[in-house]
């Protein structure tokens, strides 16, 4: 593969929300045939030298860390796409994350980067324009299905996985793979969901495995489901027939693309940005997917945008699993239409159900909070577990969503104590004098004193709504509720582009202030950023 130095100034950046003539930031270049596996994974050089991440939301909207050379961590630049592409002229680059160890230093945001002046949602014809160009490059790039011996173009995802964890986790594995080659949002996500359903619609009984039966060493619990065998399904050889139904759908639809994959989308901004901080590991992951409809093939009236945070503790598995089937699970329940946010509960219920399995299985014992939002037509739906949270910001104020769960609050600490467990105070209130948060999925070895349980809740927007923050404790437990709205507004009073930084600028807030955890912010704007400047129609004008 060609250095940095010896690339072909004309030939398309890797990822396009980089300047192609920005200068790499390492000198390393992956094996040939390498692209990010996941969405919400760590982060490994990418082609051309650029450190990015791995695991690659269905909006390229993920911030975790890797390890490099000697176990360092580099830095990272990524970016979040609307959920369309922008207008031409502009890019869809609305976030810059960044990853490091040392003090923070300021990130140069890449020029194309900078025309984007605010997120106002815009209807325009360049993802028509795109997806021919498209087909046409993957398909020459790929010009018939890969061979038994050839190697598969992303990451498989573990050595088996289960009938229910087929569908998010081969949606993860198609959302990264186009997402890498810069396919546009919405044909990405109907090009995931085409050939995911093709491959449940087929006979799956060729990648089945011996079933598997735990022995009985007491930590199963009394459910006859998790007593029951349960079948395996080889991964790699369903990520290779992914790939050639993947290939198959490119094909027929580079001669006519489905409506669904042309049709004018709604832009989001969205700014996010992580970091790992002082900690030694990143086991924070976030999702961004305005592709929610297109990704899981839902064909009501009905617009949804999903949104999510997940803080890890004691590794990454649990986060980085619920950050692939928290939403895949919500998609598929019955009451997704009638009561969103009850669908959202039930999601975060079976998701930790799915992982406790599978850390019973594979020896696992980490966990994770969570905090979604599910923006579906005029209502928001959110749903939490644990200590990580979700802000609206209204005419300027703060308004509280939520109540995180925490061992000193006196209705979980009872509920603890009800269960045989205990809370104490080490440094901070703890369940079983460990975990500092009572609620989570995962934490195998914590339940039932640690719940798996959500809470949820619905709000109508009114159109008064100016933007909603989903952060983890690493930022709220140093920031005010109260101090967000000030911190944003500063922020887009700066130069053209500010909105972009925002989530930037809070991560740096928090850091300045004391935190050393992993911190991760997202920021979804619901109006225009610069409006957001202009004061509102009964406030006194200076």
């Amino acid at each position: 593969m060609p250095s940095a130095s010896s690339r072909d100034p004309s030939a398309p950046h890797p990822h396009p929300g980089l300047s192609p003539e920005a200068t790499p930031l390492g000198p390393s270049d992956p094996p040939s045939g390498f692209v990010p596996p996941t969405w919400a994974s760590e982060l490994t050089a990418c082609e051309g030298g650029w450190p990015c991440p791995s695991a690659w939301s269905p909006s390229l909207g993920v911030a975790p860390a890797s390890k490099g050379k000697q176990g360092k961590v580099g830095t990272q630049r990524c970016r979040v796409w609307a959920r369309s592409p922008p207008a031409p002229g502009t890019d869809p680059c609305v976030s810059l994350q960044r990853e490091d160890r040392g003090p923070r230093q300021q990130l140069p945001c890449p020029p194309d980067a900078l025309g984007m002046a605010s997120g106002a949602p815009q209807q325009n014809g360049q993802t028509a324009e795109e997806t021919p160009g498209f087909l046409d490059t993957l398909l020459r790039d790929f010009p018939a299905p890969l061979s038994p011996e050839s190697p598969l173009p992303w990451k498989v995802p573990g050595p088996v996985l289960t009938l229910e964890e087929v569908e998010g986790e081969l949606a993860e594995v198609a959302m990264g793979f186009l997402s890498s080659r810069s396919a546009p949002p919405p044909l990405a996500a109907c090009l995931a969901h085409e050939a995911v359903s093709q491959l449940l619609q087929s006979d799956l009984s060729e990648f089945r495995k011996l079933p598997e039966q735990e022995e009985e060493d007491g930590d199963r619990g009394d459910r006859a489901e998790e007593k029951a065998p349960v079948t395996l399904l080889d991964a790699a050889g369903l990520a290779r027939s992914l790939f050639d139904r993947l290939w198959q759908a490119c094909g027929q639809w580079q001669q006519q693309v489905p409506a669904a994959a042309r049709a004018p989308q709604r832009q989001w901004l969205v700014s996010a940005h992580a970091i790992r901080n002082a900690r030694r590991r990143m086991e924070d992951r976030h999702v961004c997917l305005p592709a929610f409809n297109l990704l899981f093939g839902l064909e009501d009236s009905v617009d949804r945008a999903y949104f999510a945070v997940f803080d890890g503790h004691g590794g990454a598995d649990a986060a980085r699993y619920a950050s692939v089937h928290v939403h895949a699970v919500a998609a598929r329940r019955p009451e997704l239409a009638a009561d969103p946010a009850e669908a959202l509960r039930a999601a975060f219920r079976r998701t930790d159900e799915m992982f406790l399995w599978k850390a019973r299985r594979e020896r696992l014992q980490s966990g994770t909070t969570g905090v979604c939002a599910l923006i579906a037509g005029n209502t928001l739906h959110v749903a939490w577990l644990g200590d990580s949270q979700v802000l609206l910001v209204r005419q300027g104020q703060a308004v509280k969503l939520m109540e995180p769960h925490r061992p000193e609050r006196q209705d979980e600490k009872d509920r603890i104590e009800a269960l045989g467990g205990f809370v104490s105070h080490m440094d901070c209130w703890r369940v079983n004098g460990t975990l500092a948060v009572s609620r989570a999925i995962g934490d195998v070895f914590q339940k039932p004193y640690v719940s798996g349980e959500a809470d949820a809740a619905s709000w109508e927007l009114t159109g008064s709504e100016e933007y909603l923050l989903l952060a983890c404790d690493g930022f709220f437990d140093v920031v005010p509720h109260q101090e967000v709205a000030s911190l944003v507004r500063s922020r887009l009073a700066g130069p053209p582009g500010s909105g972009l930084r925002v989530a930037e600028e809070l991560v740096a807030a928090a850091r300045e202030r004391g935190s050393h955890d992993n911190i991760t912010v997202v920021v979804v704007f619901l109006r225009d950023p610069q409006d957001l400047l202009e004061p509102e129609p009964d406030a006194p004008r200076s």
